[in-house]
């Protein structure tokens, strides 16, 4: 089932992701996929600040992976825009099996090494405040998420 969702400004889609925080597990895997400026970020900004994660969330494009241990989970955020070394070398996939929340930005370039379970979020700009969010759950914990924030 794929879920569709307008976000009209960047407080609706801070909202979505706190709903979606509201309803976490242990070994969450979200993946996030979208062009430059669609809201990303933006999205894991507001999950993260629902989790009562004490650092600033940046993307993190050069470091590929931060970690967050100041909020109720660990909170493990990737940006693999720029990994050039497979997933294996860094141990990316290592991160599924940890009892923290994952969430990947421009998954879709790993798609080979993500888990069968996972929830992927699509973001699409339709004009300067509003998006089209797609949201499609992989695995019966994750279509029960969406039903329970939806």
């Amino acid at each position: 089932m794929e879920y569709k969702i307008i976000s009209k400004s960047e407080r609706e889609t801070i909202e979505l992701a706190e709903n979606f925080e509201s309803e976490k597990f242990p070994k969450m895997v979200i993946c996030l996929e979208g062009d430059l400026g669609s809201g990303k970020t933006l999205f894991t900004k507001g999950f993260a600040a629902s989790l009562e994660v004490e650092e600033t969330i940046t993307s993190p494009s050069y470091n590929i992976i931060k970690e967050y241990y100041s909020g109720e989970m660990p909170l493990y955020h990737m940006d693999v825009y720029r990994l050039e070394k497979d997933a294996d070398s860094i141990g990316l996939t290592d991160y599924f099996d940890r009892d923290g929340i994952v969430v990947i930005e421009w998954a879709d370039l790993i798609s080979q090494y993500l888990p069968d379970e996972r929830l992927e979020i699509k973001f699409s700009v339709l004009d300067e405040n509003r998006r089209l969010i797609k949201i499609i759950p992989y695995g019966e914990k994750y279509e029960e998420l969406c039903e329970a924030v939806l």
